[in-house]
């Protein structure tokens, strides 16, 4: 360096460039480290507690234990619907960095389908609480299980957990009794308890399921469980136990229904059995039926519309729900009508020429016997022979009103009280009902054809069976029932007044239908050691005009008539009381008769003494 470049630096200036450097670096030091323990202030003073909460919730979760659903037995201890683990796929969003991949994913390893995910979106819509498990796939396989443990360590967020699901073992034989759960819907969801129905995924359907929904589902528990990083568990901290769902216990015998229902083999209709003295259902058979195990994780579309769209309607339940014209059934509580309102004796006969005519009226009614049933007909044959013109008559002269006053006793046109959803009324026609319902008067044809069950009556194969029974105990009223409320035997609600005479006369016509050379149901008494009181009946599903006959050649197979018998057994001291519907069976003595023979033989197998005494739950 040389003198003039010395000569040319300024130490003054210098000395003060620097000071302002310095100045203007700690001005810009204490701003940012202001700014720096303002934050920190902020963060560990000001939010202290939304971060312990945020914190806690990655380290500790609370999750809903769903509680054991209640268990369903028959009278004697056998399980008729339980609950096996089921191992599930379920994710935990949270965990998820992208939901979609991961879906991609496990639908290469498991084959997850549209509809898996469109249900798990709508189970996560609904879920109650973050970090909650989400199901996407129900009942894996152990093949499938073994293939999320090999990739469970890129599978982010997905766990498989352990549920009860709900099982029945008997399948068809019960499905319309028991009904079934299946998966909460939309619609549910709206209407459920959000809180109750936490982590529980399924609910009742139909049936019992559905009726006792409350009593079967339990109560929701807790546990707070640690997770690591990954979301897995790593221990439990506390737990509050979940309170399992009340069992019931029925008044149905498992191995009666199975008679019931195999008895009907490929048939349509319906088996109900009572218990007389407590009105319980032994048995109650509506076919075909289907397997209700199929609803419970979710049942197929292509397996769901082939039951809709069955000519055979698997998923309609005849017991309940199914109408149709009593026929001849009614004949002895029109006959007990007849005798009770004075309206006969014992002691009136009528001459039948095959037909009945109404004073001033050209059209005859036809009796089902051409050429009819001769002179000398009284109110016991009419019973035994199934004779229209006799009620034709008798039906007139104690007019709808009568009729309808004494049907409405028997159990027709209001609900039995049966617990049980979806029960339908069945109409027991008036003059009342008819202004009501058709707008129109009541007509004396009216009147003649309610008097042999056919016109505007409609009864459900229930019904049917509870008029039996109250025939059998001589008038009283005891609502049927499925579940046993406590062991004893409840009291009648009601009576139905009449004479012992005239009970026990309805009651030796009935028996005769069985037992007597002209009883229309004689072909069921061979080989029979104790007595029973029937009466057959056949119902019209097509008007037959009044110049032709019937003919099931020319007519449609589901066009052909019903038949319908009831009965009670033994007639001495009635224990059980039957109804049998089968649809288009055309007969009731040779169609219905041998499947009732067939339901009261094994019932007297099984019970040789009375089941009036008390019933002891199974521990």
């Amino acid at each position: 360096m040389n003198h003039d470049d010395r000569a040319l630096k300024n130490p003054l200036m210098d000395y003060r460039l620097y000071v302002g450097r310095l100045l203007f670096a700690m001005v810009v030091v204490l701003l940012l480290s202001g700014g720096l323990f303002w934050r920190y202030y902020h963060l560990q003073v000001e939010r202290h507690d939304a971060f312990v909460t945020l914190s806690d919730r990655n380290r500790v979760l609370v999750e809903p234990v769903p509680p054991p659903r209640g268990l369903i037995f028959d009278r004697n201890g056998v399980l008729l619907a339980d609950n096996r683990p089921s191992f599930n796929l379920s994710i935990v969003v949270e965990r998820v960095e992208n939901l979609a991949v991961l879906l991609d994913e496990l639908e290469k390893l498991v084959g997850i389908t549209g509809a898996d995910r469109d249900r798990f979106q709508k189970l996560l819509e609904r879920r109650q609480r973050p970090y909650e498990p989400v199901p996407l796939r129900l009942n894996l396989s152990e093949r499938e299980q073994g293939v999320l443990a090999v990739n469970e360590y890129r599978l982010e967020g997905v766990e498989v957990t352990v549920q009860l699901l709900r099982h029945y073992p008997l399948g068809a034989e019960l499905s319309h009794v028991l009904g079934y759960v299946g998966r909460i819907n939309d619609r549910e969801i709206q209407q459920l308890d959000p809180v109750r129905y936490s982590g529980t995924l399924v609910v009742g359907k139909t049936g019992l399921e559905n009726f006792y929904e409350d009593e079967l589902l339990g109560e929701v528990g807790y546990q707070t469980v640690e997770t690591n990083a990954r979301g897995r568990v790593m221990r439990q901290l506390e737990r509050e136990e979940p309170k399992p769902g009340k069992d019931l216990y029925l008044h149905l015998d498992s191995r009666l229904q199975r008679v019931a229902y195999e008895s009907m083999g490929e048939q349509r209709g319906a088996v109900v059995a009572i218990d007389v003295a407590s009105g319980g259902v032994l048995a109650m058979a509506s076919t075909p039926g289907f397997d209700p195990n199929e609803f419970v994780t979710g049942i197929s579309f292509e397996s769901y519309n082939a039951l809709l769209s069955s000519i055979d309607r698997p998923l309609f339940d005849r017991v309940l729900q199914g109408q149709y014209p009593p026929g001849s059934i009614v004949k002895p509580i029109y006959g007990l009508a007849a005798l009770e309102s004075g309206t006969i004796t014992p002691a009136y006969r009528i001459y039948d020429p095959g037909f009945y005519q109404l004073k001033n009226y050209e059209r005859k009614y036809r009796d089902w016997k051409k050429g009819g049933h001769g002179s000398n007909i009284y109110l016991s044959d009419a019973i035994i022979q199934s004779c229209d013109t006799f009620f034709y008559d008798v039906g007139v002269k104690m007019t709808i009103d009568v009729m309808s006053l004494y049907g409405t006793r028997f159990g027709f046109g209001h609900k039995t009280g049966l617990d049980m959803p979806s029960e339908r009324a069945g109409i027991m026609p008036s003059r009342a009902w008819k202004r009501e319902a058709k707008g129109l008067a009541w007509y004396p044809g009216d009147t003649v054809n309610t008097s042999i069950g056919q016109g505007f009556t409609l009864v459900t194969p229930m019904q049917m069976a509870v008029a039996a029974a109250r025939l059998a105990s001589r008038g009283e009223i005891r609502p049927p029932q499925l579940v046993r409320k406590n062991g004893r035997n409840p009291l009648p609600a009601g009576m139905i007044k009449a004479s012992d005479r005239n009970w026990d006369y309805v009651h030796e016509a009935m028996q005769e239908v069985v037992h007597g050379q002209r009883g229309t149901a004689k072909v069921i008494n061979k080989d029979l050691d104790y007595h029973i009181a029937g009466k057959t009946g056949t119902a019209q599903v097509v008007g037959i005009k009044q110049d032709e006959e019937y003919d099931r050649e020319l007519v449609a197979e589901r066009n052909r008539d019903h038949a319908l018998f009831i009965a009670f057994a033994p007639v001495e001291q009635p224990q059980i009381a039957v109804s049998v519907l089968v649809e288009n069976g055309e007969h009731g003595s040779s169609t219905a008769a041998p499947l009732a023979r067939q339901i009261i033989d094994a019932y007297m197998a099984l019970y040789p003494q009375s089941l009036s005494e008390e019933f002891d739950e199974p521990e």
